[in-house]
């Protein structure tokens, strides 16, 4: 019974331990970050390498400060093309949805 306790504390132990160690530096944020948005951009190639080298030599303020999640990209991106269009109320909304969906995939 003892052992059995000991190695369920000790299980637990290891894993809070390693979750402590996968907590993502300022640079691995940042390049997890640069990644999401050429991917989101459909980059390839010398355009994705140039995005991606510009991207983390942006290094002087946080990824947060300096760059939008491709969730907020698409939502700004849709957001202009709706005041373009100048929608309003439902047909906004429906937009929107229609937009935003059709980034995702």
């Amino acid at each position: 019974m003892k052992t059995v306790l000991m190695m369920a504390l000790l299980a637990g132990f290891v894993g809070a331990t390693a979750a402590a160690d996968k907590a993502m530096t300022p640079q691995q944020q940042r390049m997890t970050t640069c990644n999401q948005q050429a991917t989101s951009q459909t980059l390839k190639g010398d355009a994705r390498k140039t995005y991606m080298s510009n991207c983390l030599k942006n290094s002087q303020s946080t990824p947060a400060e300096k760059s939008l999640t491709p969730q907020q990209q698409k939502m700004k991106e849709c957001n202009a093309e709706a005041g373009k269009q100048t929608l309003s109320g439902d047909a906004r909304k429906t937009f929107m949805s229609n937009c935003l969906q059709k980034q995702a995939r």
